[in-house]
């Protein structure tokens, strides 16, 4: 397997995929409001915009890529730039721009191991794959997972950057519990942690074998954040407590958290507006 050169290169995911709809909305749940003009997926990007990723990966289908693209746009600025622009001189050199790229689920992939965990690690694979294509400079060396189901303040990781950008593994938590109890929080995990995961899924999914009832074959679609991470072999090497947490698994958590006195504080508009690529199309003479 390649290797990225000496360095960090975080690249944030965020599955969209694999959720199987809470409210019954004509709209998916990532995109409910979490207070005004912030959506549950702009907190998401947010959040890996915070924790210092080089780039953020998407895992949606290609019937929503559109609205999500449209609501995100190509690429963000970097929330490091707002905090630092008053104090340097020249404000131009220290703007980071965040690519933001979207990926569908792969076909082979449907209806046979597409649970949200899953989506998130083939976010990952996409990420490794596409980039490896590209340059050696560019391959992920860790990964940063947020999911949009969860609620909790983002800029939690703002003041852990070089930690989940460091060489040890890094999960958000609530109570003591992570994303190996199937809380929707934040966490990091390396490239050859993806084999792992992969195998732990494997040796538990029940396959497509014709000899079981179709109501059971391939399990491993219905697998929940726990079953899929909670893996004895990676360790945790960094908690980090955040005081609030709310989920979309209910209409009543959302009620909860809509009645709680917790307010997600919302990015400037400059971050939050969404900014294209510019397609430079030069007219020839014939």
């Amino acid at each position: 397997m390649n290797k990225a050169p000496k360095g960090r290169n975080l690249a944030g995911i965020i599955p969209l995929t694999g959720w199987g709809g809470s409210f019954d909305f004509p709209w998916p749940d990532y995109l409910q409001p979490l207070r005004e003009g912030f959506l549950a997926v702009e907190r998401s990007v947010y959040e890996c915009a915070y924790a210092g990723c080089d780039s953020i990966w998407v895992v949606c289908g290609d019937d929503v890529a559109p609205l999500v693209k449209k609501r995100l746009g190509d690429y963000v600025m970097s929330p490091r730039y707002f905090e630092e622009k008053n104090f340097v001189k020249s404000r131009e050199y220290h703007e980071k721009w965040i690519p933001i790229f979207y990926t569908p689920m792969t076909q082979k992939d449907i209806d046979r191991r597409d649970s949200l965990g899953w989506s998130a690690l083939h976010g990952a694979l996409m990420a490794f794959q596409i980039s490896d294509k590209m340059s050696r400079w560019v391959l992920p060396t860790k990964y940063y997972v947020s999911f949009p189901y969860g609620i909790y303040d983002p800029s939690v990781v703002r003041d852990h950057r070089n930690m989940i950008r460091g060489t040890e593994s890094f999960f958000l938590s609530r109570e003591g519990n992570t994303v190996r109890d199937n809380l929707y929080l934040g966490f990091t995990f390396f490239p050859n942690d993806w084999p792992k995961f992969k195998h732990h899924i494997k040796n538990q999914c029940s396959g497509g074998s014709r000899s079981i009832p179709a109501s059971e074959r391939w399990s491993s679609r219905h697998f929940t954040l726990d079953k899929i991470f909670d893996i004895d072999i990676i360790s945790v090497d960094r908690k980090v407590e955040v005081s609030e947490y709310y989920d979309l698994d209910t209409w009543d958590s959302l009620q909860a958290y809509y009645r709680s006195e917790m307010k997600i504080p919302r990015p400037t508009r400059q971050f939050m507006k969404p900014y294209y690529h510019r397609r430079m199309i030069e007219d020839e003479e014939c």
